[in-house]
């Protein structure tokens, strides 16, 4: 079987940034609830495709950064990102064998795991909300999932031709 191309390290941690600077982009009050979830996404995509390189670490460091720059309790971002880096490489052999639509339903329920431990430490620390929105993103970025690896592989194909 060959072997998929490596890429550089320094591609991933680009998207990665990339992906941050979308999940921190000001948008409209009324927009933030259907912001998809860019990061996690990015996270995920990563952490399935390449294993071996992107992992906790990661997702922690990135989490760090979320946390410096919205201004939340140092940490809970990277508690956050860290378990779905995780729960990525739980799950890794699994992922790969499935459909884009099974794997879709996959990134709905990882992201909808930690937007539920995300809101149970807002809750801890103080900004109580009684309703679901906070799912919406997870949602949104489940039906975006298909578009993204497509467009995220077809890049890696046409890098490793040049």
């Amino acid at each position: 079987m060959p072997r998929a191309p490596v890429i550089p390290l320094v591609v991933v941690w680009f998207s990665l940034l990339l992906a941050l600077c979308l999940q921190v982009m000001p948008l409209a009050d009324g927009w933030q609830v259907y912001r998809p979830e860019w990061l996690g996404l990015m996270l995920i995509y990563w952490c399935m495709r390449t294993p071996d390189r992107v992992g906790v670490f990661h997702g922690f460091v990135l989490g760090i950064l979320m946390d410096l720059i919205e201004g939340t309790v140092l940490g809970q971002h990277a508690l956050i990102y860290a378990l779905l880096a995780f729960l990525c490489a739980l799950v890794y052999p699994r992922f790969r064998a499935y459909s884009l639509v099974q794997q879709s339903a996959l990134v709905l329920v990882l992201l909808g795991l930690v937007q539920l431990l995300g809101q149970w430490l807002r809750t801890i620390l103080g900004d109580f909300s009684i309703d679901l929105a906070f799912l919406i993103p997870s949602l949104i970025s489940a039906i975006l999932w298909p578009w993204l690896a497509t467009l995220l592989q077809a890049l890696e194909r046409r890098m490793a031709a040049s």
